[in-house]
């Protein structure tokens, strides 16, 4: 199976399509669970795949500190280690090394850091994470970047993009080419069309299998980030899968297909499911809220999950009051099978050609809210 990536349909900007990679295919536009540390916290593999999901998301640096990418190699990759045989898209651990790591310095070669676990020195280079990708087995391999500071002064995007463009090249040729696996180049520039599309068009020209909106959702704002991806997605090849990352709340989502991105993750409705927030078909419900302690319908009327056909809003508020485990369980599968309902709802949509009039539906559920309350 080579990895590819066919284009089914689009309506307006909006696509829908189907991802294929030696570890199963993937209906687009879609969503992926992130499991940084090799598991989708309060979830196991069978919940996950509950949900509807067909791709998961894990992390390079999470996993080179603990417990070892030659170590996971060992026992027999992520893929087993998990309990995952589809699809994994492992983050290349820049990010993570900016926002987390201790006395952290970067230079031409790559970034020397400590741990955050525990002071350990590391140096990470471009071909290091992309072996250490390759030692998890990742369907999906992200080159090695810097993400941008927000705000950034053009001179100081212009310098941080160049270096992440630089190390794409280094990561690409690093990256051993097998049937069914691919990596993808991450676009950077900040807000800045001319260096979106200085980056665009060097990552274009490694060929990669796929291309990544890096550098949003850090502060700017969803006016701005959707003014971003306005400009910047036309800029990247249109038969090859296109994925923005560490986006977002729902509706985030379905302004960023409606402007022709493919692939999503974000932290969002896990934590949330932790914190005994639930995305709904009628908004953000609190489940600590008093309100609900004597509520007896279902979570969501039109949510399949667990929390949703078995139980109550009673129930769950219970659960949280309690700090019982079954609370944030039991939420998180509701929130992760939500985003996956709206990710199919929106394919389905591209596909019958009406994608703005479900997105206008979708948003007017949401801001009709509980009216049975």
């Amino acid at each position: 199976m080579s990895f590819s990536y066919d284009l089914l349909a689009t309506d307006g900007s909006a696509r829908a399509g189907m991802l294929h990679t030696a570890h199963g295919d993937v209906p687009t536009p879609t969503f992926m669970a992130v499991g940084t540390a090799g598991t989708v916290k309060a979830m196991t593999a069978d919940a996950v795949r509950a949900t509807g999901a067909k791709i998961v998301l894990g992390n390079t640096y999470h996993l080179m500190l603990r417990p070892g990418a030659e170590r996971v190699a060992k026992l027999g990759g992520l893929h087993k280690m998990m309990d995952w045989p589809g699809p994994i898209l492992t983050d290349s651990g820049g990010f993570q090394v900016m926002s987390l790591a201790k006395l952290r310095k970067m230079d031409e070669s790559g970034v020397t850091f400590r741990s955050h676990i525990d002071g350990t020195p590391y140096h990470l280079t471009p071909e290091r994470s992309t072996e250490i990708q390759h030692l998890l087995d990742a369907t999906i391999t992200m080159q090695l970047d810097e993400c941008t500071k927000f705000p950034a002064t053009h001179q100081e995007a212009a310098e941080s993009m160049r270096l992440s463009t630089r190390w794409a090249k280094r990561s690409r040729d690093a990256f051993v080419r097998r049937e069914g696996y691919g990596q993808f180049g991450i676009v950077q520039g900040s807000t800045y069309q001319d260096l979106r599309r200085e980056s665009a068009d060097a990552l274009a020209a490694l060929e990669f299998e796929g291309y990544a909106i890096g550098g949003l959702a850090v502060g700017e704002g969803q006016e701005m980030m959707f003014e971003v991806l306005d400009y910047t997605t036309p800029m990247l090849p249109a038969h090859k899968p296109r994925y923005l990352m560490g986006v977002g709340t729902p509706d985030d989502l379905l302004g960023a297909v409606a402007r022709g991105v493919d692939m999503f993750d974000c932290v969002m409705p896990t934590r949330a499911g932790r914190t005994a927030r639930a995305f709904t078909s009628r908004g953000i419900f609190n489940l600590r809220n008093a309100r609900f302690q004597d509520d007896t319908r279902p979570l969501d009327d039109n949510c399949s999950c667990l929390a949703c056909t078995r139980h109550t809003r009673a129930y769950l508020h219970h659960l949280f009051r309690c700090e019982e485990i079954l609370g944030p369980m039991l939420l998180t599968a509701h929130n992760l099978t939500y985003y996956q309902s709206l990710m199919q709802g929106a394919r389905d949509a591209i596909l019958a050609g009406n994608y703005t009039e479900y997105c206008d539906t979708v948003r007017a559920a949401w801001a009709a809210g509980d009216t049975d309350t």
